[in-house]
């Protein structure tokens, strides 16, 4: 940092280990030393100490307190935070209302960094994860066999809940390792197998350590697009795996953006976009309540717990939702309203696919296609069945498909 920066420079971030005050740079301990108010949870304060400064403890939710720490702009503060504040912790958060160049930080390391020295494993190739505050099926398409993966957990009851989701999943042969409280006086490490996992008074502050292995019947989530059919549970309502593959394609899935897919029947296309990369996100609006229970279950199971089930009929239900980057209508195009609704929603740049199978779903497909150009294209997909004792192709109902993007 420039001396001009750290002289506008009020906010420091300390990030601090389970070594305490001892494990700080002699600059973390000046920041910390100067400044006239300390935030930090009470187990950062307790580290930390013997503070000169006044102290708050974080009011829950966190966010109550920034106002106070907002007004404070001008005058030496401090957060102390675990590990790397930027990792999973405040400093993201910190810095959406603190400008950069009003902040000094100083990381310690990290608890993927300390678990990786402490396992031998490379920090590049492992997959880092976090599970506090966070629901446990997040963890599902991270379960490839092969892979390492670092999870931050709730408290001690999480390695349980991971060895029962592997050993539901065919991959009791996994191996856990929980580390826990590193970089302090208690720290300790213990490894089991997700089959048999017994390890009990696991201390809160622990990281979860997983080597993935798995049966080749394990239920393990495909990285294509087209997931077999067997995957969603549904009642006929589903965009089939083939022409699945190619309305995914069609839509052109880029990091960070929002999709609609009315009429979501199973959810399998929300379900897919969101399974293409960790940012993106979806709401599925489906009108039939069970359906709309199903969606659900079915995100659960593979893995995309946060997609945002609408229970709705479209175009009433779109009112009030986020402007999409994609929107994907699988049923529901004949409603009146409803093309017009997703053509006014969707933002400019982004690309709306509708598929159909039935003559009037066509007919405005036809027209929409005449009137705003894009593409249009006529799916067909024929599977191998028995005749008898031979075989024959067996046409399933073409599907006629527009996509269109808004310049």
């Amino acid at each position: 940092m420039s001396a001009e920066a750290e002289s506008i420079a009020w906010l420091t971030i300390v990030g601090i280990g389970e070594d305490g005050r001892a494990g700080l740079s002699p600059a973390a301990r000046a920041a910390l030393d100067g400044a006239s108010l300390v935030y930090g949870g009470r187990r950062h304060l307790a580290l930390a100490a013997p503070l000169s400064a006044e102290t708050r403890v974080w009011p829950s939710p966190i966010a109550d307190a920034y106002p106070e720490l907002l007004a404070r702009s001008g005058r030496p503060t401090c957060i102390l935070a675990t590990g790397d504040p930027f990792h999973y912790g405040i400093g993201a958060e910190i810095a959406r209302l603190v400008p950069a160049e009003a902040l000094r930080v100083f990381p310690h390391a990290s608890a993927f960094s300390l678990a990786c020295a402490r396992l031998g494993w490379p920090l590049a190739e492992t997959g880092c994860l976090t599970l506090h505050g966070r629901s446990l099926p997040r963890l599902i398409p991270h379960l490839q066999p092969g892979a390492r993966l670092l999870v931050l957990t709730w408290d001690g009851s999480t390695p349980a809940a991971v060895a029962a989701l592997l050993r539901a999943r065919g991959l009791g042969a996994s191996r856990l390792t929980v580390l826990e409280a590193m970089g302090g006086p208690r720290e300790r490490r213990r490894s089991a197998l997700a089959e048999g996992f017994a390890l009990d008074d696991i201390d809160p502050l622990n990281t979860l350590g997983v080597e993935v292995v798995g049966a080749a019947d394990a239920q393990v989530v495909p990285l294509s697009p087209g997931l077999d059919d067997a995957w969603f549970e549904n009642d006929g309502q589903l965009t089939k795996a083939d022409i699945r593959a190619v309305t995914l394609g069609a839509l052109r899935p880029r990091a960070g953006q929002t999709l609609w897919d009315i009429g979501a029947g199973a959810g399998s296309i929300s379900i897919e976009w969101m399974l293409r990369h960790p940012s993106l996100r979806a709401v599925a609006v489906e009108a039939n309540p069970a359906r709309a229970a199903r969606i659900a279950r079915n995100a659960d199971r593979l893995g995309v717990p946060d997609l945002r089930v609408v229970e709705g009929r479209a175009p009433d239900a779109l009112a009030g939702l986020a402007p999409p980057d994609a929107i994907f209508i699988g049923g529901g195009v004949t409603v009146p309203g409803v093309l017009d609704a997703a053509i006014e929603a969707l933002l400019p740049g982004g690309w709306l696919v509708a598929n159909v199978v039935t003559l009037e779903g066509e007919a405005v497909l036809l027209a929409a296609f005449a009137v705003r150009g894009g593409s249009l294209k006529r799916l067909t997909v024929a599977h191998a069945d028995p005749v008898g004792h031979l075989h024959g192709w067996r046409g399933a109902m073409p599907v006629t498909q527009w996509a269109w993007a808004k310049r």
